[in-house]
């Protein structure tokens, strides 16, 4: 069976804004494995945060990989600026009115990893007709286009579907979490076959980045490890 890392991706929504160089080599050196960069166009979810520009600004400052999130109603519209950013992983909604192969077909293009997000209230066999075509899955653990939010317990059955799923097929594809992280739901969600952790408040809100990093990917490990006693 393919072995997985797990990865911890802060996401930078969640940090200072008005030094975010600093966050970010905090994070880094802290033992960040990404970041995540959540990218909100006011219709595809009722918030707007930032575009390329700034995924650019982030690349600048690291050569950690960069996890973009599109919560935009035309992905496929902007792949190519936010692989030119310096995207590392471009992830779109299934949810979208665009069909997922143009996307898909688009960024494996562009020469960048591709990766699919389901919120809570879509059903996980929405993604099996693109498994086999991603480089990650993502499980919303809460409602996208805010951050902050409590942790959806709903999403930890899909995520144990997708693990199942990808170990059936011995696929090397992230399973990431987004949404509501903390140590308890980051160990909760380890179990159940996440790989790709998305943390921002539970890194950036309180303490140190280092030590909260730290918190995390123990409870992370102990998680991976609960699940294969």
């Amino acid at each position: 069976m393919t072995k997985r890392p797990l990865r911890l991706a802060p996401s930078l929504l969640s940090a200072d804004f008005s030094d975010l160089g600093a966050a970010i080599r905090e994070a880094e050196a802290g033992g960040a494995d990404a970041f995540h960069l959540d990218v909100m166009d006011g219709h595809f979810v009722p918030n707007i945060t930032f575009g390329p520009a700034l995924v650019a600004a982030v690349r600048r400052c690291t050569r950690l990989p960069l996890d973009v999130h599109l919560m935009i109603e035309e992905p496929a519209r902007y792949l190519e600026a936010f692989a030119a950013a310096g995207g590392t992983t471009l992830v779109f909604h299934l949810e979208i009115r665009e069909d997922p192969a143009v996307v898909i077909d688009l960024a494996r293009k562009l020469g960048v990893d591709v990766g699919a997000a389901i919120r809570p209230d879509t059903p996980v066999d929405r993604v099996w007709p693109w498994i086999d075509r991603l480089d990650q899955v993502m499980v919303m653990g809460v409602h996208p286009g805010f951050s902050g939010q409590k942790f959806i317990p709903g999403a930890l059955p899909k995520i144990q579907a997708v693990r199942e799923r990808l170990d059936r097929e011995d696929s090397p594809v992230d399973l990431s979490i987004d949404g509501g992280i903390t140590t308890e739901t980051a160990r909760e969600t380890a179990r159940a076959g996440a790989t790709f952790f998305v943390c921002g408040n539970s890194v950036f809100g309180h303490g140190t980045v280092a030590e909260n990093l730290a918190a995390l990917r123990a409870a992370v490990h102990q998680g991976a490890s609960d699940a294969v006693r």
